[in-house]
């Protein structure tokens, strides 16, 4: 593979953070060391860094779902409350585990969530838990007392990717 092809693999998966999350996360989330797991057609499937997945690109709208090593470079790089949702500390291990979360278990989230978007879980304490997607916005995760507020991808204690 080129190197020219690399490097604009790398500004895609840059520009679509950026996008995605915050202006400058491309550069947080996928240094320059990255590898990437190409298609068939040679488009972008997943970003790594080392042996451990970042990212994976969906084919179907262009997003970016996070690994837990993409999950925690996230977590470094912003702070409370951006993309994150706080769950009760009794829920926490099985958060942890890659459990979903209820509504009823969120304490507090970011408000300018919207269902769909990449969520960092944390607990009360503000220690990662995991990864996932918000099926509610910020704001209904907050007023619902029932029905799964975010579908957990991964849990710190499932850190085997």
């Amino acid at each position: 593979m080129s190197t020219g092809y690399l490097q604009s693999s790398l500004e895609r998966v840059r520009t679509i953070a950026d996008f995605q999350f915050f202006m400058g996360a491309g550069l947080w989330l996928f240094p320059d060391e990255c590898t990437f797991i190409l298609s068939r057609r040679g488009g972008v499937r997943q970003v790594l860094l080392d042996t451990q997945r970042l990212a994976t690109l969906r084919a179907h709208d262009g997003r970016l779902t996070l690994g837990l090593a993409g999950c925690r470079r996230l977590y470094e790089a912003t702070s409370a409350p951006s993309f994150r949702v706080v769950v009760q500390q009794d829920v926490a291990s099985f958060i942890a585990d890659g459990k979903n979360v209820f509504a009823k278990h969120v304490i507090s989230a970011d408000t300018s969530l919207l269902a769909g978007d990449e969520v960092i879980v944390v607990d009360e304490d503000g220690d990662l838990l995991g990864i996932g997607m918000a099926h509610l916005c910020g704001h209904e995760m907050l007023a619902f007392m029932y029905g799964a507020a975010v579908q957990m991808r991964k849990g710190v204690h499932q850190d085997l990717s």
